[in-house]
């Protein structure tokens, strides 16, 4: 079938039947029980050429008994020893490949995701939002094999009813959508054509009928676990809690139990993270809080029930960080550190160990979407010895972790209405440190019109914090606050609060689809909408918040070509231009950019954009002395990333961003090689560089002067150098061997000390006043300030300037033995010297990061066997 992308689509449908016979599971559908149903097949070219016939034609098949649903694949193909036969790991989807969708809910908005390659690796996701999610985390238990062959490849593949979520109706419909890919050609074909200027997926899939009188199939899942862990590290003399070795056997149980055929409980007791890949090293100067992908795949799967953004990735910047629920919050590292002296050793818990966690998520057949998940971390206790006097202090209370989460589709999910609460309550102690409680919580909704093209999306969210009045002064004062910064008349100190309450909200308009008027209104998409955080808005218990006190204006607008045309695959060009205002009416920033990118027809990506800053205000920079003017400039970027098919390929990127006035400079470089020498081994390394320059304005300490303060900022440059190395191979689909290695150095090196005199002047010279060296001298890493040069010290800071180098590497091995049941191997090593001698010494980033990244005398390497295995129902 060849079919236009302007014509009326017609919705397919595919009948089963039940199985007569049995099925061997070997790639070759040649059983007698495949007979009994006919091929359907006739897919049409979804990418590059879209509605044209595909290059190879694709067929299917489907067969059903009481606990299995079967499908069967023949991917023709005229050239069988072009197909590609890639191995990665489970869900990287290597080379030609196969996929079935299945809208087993029969909602229009989610869908259970198989993918299998011609090598025989699996890929599972889980899709929601009609095809804008796809959680790659979900993994179920299922079977399938392949077979390459004259005519092309085939396989077989057999799904448990019970990793499906279905209704308890006699005669089912579910939809279905199957797409193949042909890797040489990099051509997707589907089974049901879905234009891409729709903009939808699941609510477009073909039907499957047929099914008839499937049982309720309640997952149930036990899988325990026992890991044997042992660490090495450098022997200090004299400190009892490091004497070089440290052994550990510990174990723990996972767990899946279907409360209905639609609602899963996921539990976990004493869990284990310790075939996690580390995470990157991150260094910043400017306060703003560090944010780091979520790893752990108890946390991970389902995590789109539980996903809550204030805004999203179109209002750009870091606008989309705000979220309120950040699972890396449960775990982390412990708050609080105890009070000790010199001669005094300290042995203190890495991360707050989580008791157990339970997870209760899934979707009725009415629409209703429900994540509750509850979490308790231990109270953790640091310990301290004095000359053999041992003693413990707290330093991370008992904490419960509450997330629920409800959603309701209505008119077949063209519209939804949802609703979150959380809650974090710590039990006693650290009462001066932490909130006691923080609760948190939202109510959001989407309608959609003309086929779904458009949309009207909107969310609002509160929170309370309560603790004591330190803790609550420290929220006031934390940097993302600063009550007491002068000026904003919108806020003010009181330090005899016990609780803060903070709003926020969103609404925007858009269009995301390509349907409209004539050629420009199938491909022009847009939106635009408005932010607000209020002044007392807190997340950070449980959440991620970079700051409050501001309201934003965001428009993005663009135009998408979904087809091949002259020399491109696919292109677009996009706009987007953003405005934002304290809470106390102050204007504070304004910023335009202009972006293209596109897939040309020799698969390469290309891309480019601009974006003119032309006003800055901060409220932060300073942390909270006062707000300061930062001078407009310009920035550019550029990628190129060569032809991904082939088995060596490179990507490279360049931002650069320049400060009109010379006040300013930031430059970040990054070159990706990957390589792949044979099917089973995967190969990358990268290289990136970043250097930044400030002139005069990098806060370096707030200090007393007298009844005033004084408030300290300089000149700063910053050079920051990381590589990273990964490997993969495949020794079978299901044993693989994995290597990520980083070293990285950081190096900022501050200089032309000054204090803010006019924070908000519009030249920059006259915000400050430079000392001069009559005013300033160093001593032993300390700089004294003169002011009256009376040869009287009149305050001082410490000296800002670091060396900060870094290496963290892990290697596993990884063989799933039985369906679900594991066995890991790792080696973690990791290394954090102490390398400020080089700065001193002026040696490059690049020979002091080689110097001492890889120094095995500083280094701690833990090795860990962990095994499970997985009980199924």
């Amino acid at each position: 079938m060849s079919q236009s992308s302007d014509t009326t689509v017609v919705k397919r449908s595919y009948t089963t039947k039940h199985i007569q016979g049995a099925i061997t599971l070997d790639g070759i559908p040649n059983e007698e029980a495949w007979n009994a149903i006919d091929w359907t097949g006739d897919f049409t070219q979804w990418k590059p050429n879209e509605g044209k016939a595909p290059g190879q034609p694709t067929r299917f098949k489907i067969l059903y008994d009481e606990k299995y649903l079967y499908i069967a694949y023949h991917c023709i193909d005229k050239y069988p020893d072009s197909i590609i036969k890639r191995m990665d790991r489970r869900d990287q989807f290597p080379g030609d490949w196969v996929e079935i969708n299945i809208d087993s809910y029969h909602d229009h908005r989610t869908a259970f995701s198989f993918t299998l390659s011609a090598s025989g690796v699996r890929g599972d996701e889980f899709v929601s939002n009609n095809g804008d999610f796809w959680d790659v985390n979900w993994n179920p238990i299922w079977f399938a094999q392949t077979h390459v062959d004259e005519t092309g490849w085939t396989a077989e593949v057999k799904i448990p009813f019970s990793q499906l979520r279905y209704g308890n109706e006699a005669d089912k419909t579910w939809g279905i959508q199957v797409t193949r890919r042909l890797f040489r050609k990099e051509e997707m074909s589907t089974w049901q054509f879905i234009p891409q200027r729709s903009a939808v997926w699941v609510s477009a899939f073909g039907e499957l009928k047929g099914l008839k009188n499937i049982p309720l199939h309640r997952q149930v899942e036990i899988a325990p676990y026992v890991t044997f862990q042992t660490d090495k590290y450098k022997k200090e003399a004299g400190n009892p809690f490091a004497k070089g070795l440290d052994t550990k056997l510990n174990g723990g149980l996972d767990g899946k139990y279907a409360v209905t055929n639609d609602l899963i409980l996921d539990f976990t007791v004493n869990p284990d993270f310790g075939q996690v890949e580390a995470d990157p090293s991150q260094v910043r100067i400017d306060g703003f809080q560090n944010f780091f992908e979520e790893r752990r795949p108890f946390f991970m799967e389902s995590r789109n029930i539980f996903d809550y953004q204030l805004t999203g990735s179109e209002a750009g910047g870091d606008y989309d960080s705000d979220l309120l629920f950040y699972s890396r919050r449960i775990g982390s590292s412990p708050h609080g550190y105890p009070n000790v002296t010199d001669n005094e050793y300290v042995k203190m818990p890495q991360n707050t160990s989580i008791l157990g966690a339970a997870k209760f998520s899934g979707k009725t057949r009415k629409g209703l979407s429900i994540g509750v998940l509850e979490s308790v971390t231990q109270k953790e206790m640091a310990s301290i010895d004095n000359n053999g006097e041992k003693r413990k202090e707290l330093v991370e209370p008992l904490t419960s972790y509450f997330v629920g989460r409800l959603q309701k589709d209505i008119n077949g999910g063209k519209t939804v209405f949802g609703g979150i609460f959380t809650a974090v309550n710590r039990d006693n102690g650290l009462n001066d440190l932490l909130h006691r409680n923080a609760y948190s919580g939202g109510l959001d909704f989407i309608h959609t019109w003309k086929n779904r093209t458009w949309y009207i999306r909107g969310n609002m969210v509160f929170s309370q914090v309560q603790g004591s009045k330190t803790a609550i002064l420290n929220t006031q004062t934390a940097f993302e606050h600063l009550f007491q910064r002068p000026g904003a008349t919108e806020v003010s100190v009181d330090s005899n609060r016990t609780a803060l309450t903070g709003t926020g909200a969103t609404i925007r308009l858009g269009k995301a689809g390509g349907n409209g008027a004539g050629r420009f209104g199938r491909l022009f998409k847009f939106e635009t909408g408005v932010t607000l955080r209020s002044p007392e808005l807190e997340l950070n218990d449980i959440g991620f918040m970079l700051t409050a006190n501001e309201i934003n204006h965001f428009t993005w607008a663009g135009f998408h070509w979904p087809k091949s045309f002259l020399f491109f695959r696919t292109a677009r060009l996009n706009y987007n231009h953003w405005s934002r205002w304290d809470y106390g009416g102050k204007f504070i920033y304004q910023a335009f950019n202009f972006n293209t990118n596109a897939t040309l027809k020799n698969n390469y990506q290309v891309g480019t954009g601009t974006t003119w800053a032309v006003f800055g205000i901060s409220n932060n920079a300073l942390r909270g002395a006062s707000a300061i003017r930062r001078l407009p400039g310009i920035s550019y970027n550029f990628f190129v990333t060569s032809d991904y098919r082939k088995k060596f390929y490179v990507s490279f990127n360049n931002t650069t961003f320049w400060g009109f006035q010379h006040t300013m400079k930031n430059n970040n470089t990054d070159l990706t090689l990957y390589f792949q020498p044979i099917n089973a081994l995967r190969v990358s390394l990268s290289a990136s560089y970043a250097y930044s320059w400030r002139k005069q304005d990098q806060f370096v300490s707030n200090v007393s002067y007298g009844n005033t303060t004084r408030t300290i900022v300089s000149e700063v440059k910053q050079n920051t150098l990381r590589f990273v190395g990964r490997l993969t191979y495949n020794i079978t689909p299901d044993l693989t061997l994995q290597y990520y290695g980083q070293p990285y150095i950081s190096r900022p090196v501050y200089s032309h000390f000054a204090y803010v005199t006019n924070p908000l002047a519009h030249k920059l010279n006259d915000r400050f006043h430079v000392f001069n060296n009559g005013e300033i001298t160093e001593v032993n890493g300390e700089y004294r300030v003169d002011e009256q040069k009376d040869g009287i010290v009149d305050y001082s800071f410490n000296k800002p300037d670091f060396n900060f180098v870094q290496f963290r590497s892990n290697f596993v091995v990884r063989w799933e033995y039985k369906h679900g049941s594991e066995i890991y191997l790792v080696w973690s090593q990791s290394n954090t010297p102490d390398a400020e001698a080089d700065l001193d010494n002026n040696v490059p980033i690049a020979k002091s990061l080689f110097t001492n990244a890889f120094d095995n005398n500083a280094a701690r390497n833990i090795f860990l066997v962990k095994w499970t295995y997985r009980f199924l129902k």
